[in-house]
């Protein structure tokens, strides 16, 4: 996860789209019409908490690394095993002070043929420094137990979901970036480099009608707050998240207040003109820090985001 990006957004756009919001959350039943049952809480975080776990058992997943490698490896055996289609993206890329890198995007497909897709996107590369951190800790890389591992988590228990109890009419792509986190986000410099890449080599068809970035999504104190970028470029994705989570009953978790603007991988998207957004929780005190461990993570909150994730996809499916 980046550093929050200084600009001022202004507070008019907010208002706007801050009653959106509000407007959303008072729609209750699956297909967000004011009626029906309450969606499905399917997800299963137990599960999705052993996927991260296995990530972090793999050592940091900084690229040009073994850890980095075998996650690589580990991630495409268990997307094979899911989806009906997995594209693998590789390149070299070559860095400002002059490395070359070895990078994978893999992008999970499921039912390929339809025309209306949706895409779930997480970074799974994990930050080779602490730049958070004092003195000696600076120079560690950090773990990513939430800032790298807990999106990958999510997006592996929607494979499973989908792998059985297929969506009905709509495609979804599932993409693991890479290079999300590796240089300096206050110079734009070696980082989102597989979310560019992805925004210039997309997956063949349509373009999805919706994106939503899942990342730093498994702190134990969650609390998800509407994101500036998010809003100013696809506020009605925002609504569908957030009036969703109110209807399954986690309004505690996902705050309607807009509170941070950042950049990330669902900027590089909305350049390619990608209705994208990202459901983050910035505040965590571990963030870009040696902290960033399994202690400050719950499998609760992953069930919590995931069943969000699931019923968004069950919600655009049934209309």
């Amino acid at each position: 996860m980046n550093r929050p990006l200084l600009t001022l957004c202004t507070v008019a756009a907010f208002a706007l789209a801050g009653a959106g919001l509000l407007a959303g959350c008072d729609r209750p039943g699956r297909d967000g019409d004011g009626g029906g049952d309450p969606p499905a809480r399917e997800f299963n975080g137990q599960a999705a908490f052993a996927y991260l776990q296995r990530q972090l058992a793999f050592g940091p997943r900084v690229p040009g690394t073994e850890g980095h490698r075998r996650t690589a490896e580990w991630l495409e055996q268990e997307l094979r095993a899911r989806a009906d289609t997995v594209l693998v993206q590789r390149w070299t890329h070559v860095t400002l002070a002059g490395d070359s890198l070895p990078m994978v995007n893999l992008v999970a497909r499921f039912n390929p043929a339809a025309t209306e897709r949706v895409l779930y996107l997480a970074h799974w590369d994990t930050r080779p420094m602490s730049d958070q951190a004092e003195g000696a800790d600076s120079t560690k890389p950090v773990p990513g137990a939430n800032d790298g591992a807990s999106g990958v988590a999510v997006l592996l228990g929607i494979a499973d979901l989908l792998d059985s109890l297929p969506t009905r009419t709509i495609g979804v792509d599932l993409l693991f970036v890479d290079g999300e986190d590796y240089g300096v986000f206050d110079a734009k410099a070696d980082v989102l480099i597989g979310s560019r890449y992805y925004a210039a080599h997309q997956a063949p068809g349509a373009v999805p009608k919706l994106a939503v970035l899942w990342d730093m999504v498994a702190d134990a104190d969650l609390r998800i707050h509407p994101e500036g970028n998010s809003l100013l470029a696809a506020p009605d994705v925002v609504d569908l998240v957030w009036s969703t989570a109110q209807a399954l009953g986690y309004a505690q978790y996902f705050d309607p207040t807009p509170k941070h603007t950042v950049i990330d991988d669902h900027v590089e998207l909305q350049k390619a003109g990608i209705k994208a957004i990202d459901v983050l929780d910035f505040d965590y005190p571990a963030w870009h820090t040696p902290g960033d461990t399994i202690d400050k993570v719950s499998a609760n909150s992953l069930k919590v985001v995931g069943d969000v994730a699931a019923a968004v996809l069950r919600r655009v499916d049934a209309r």
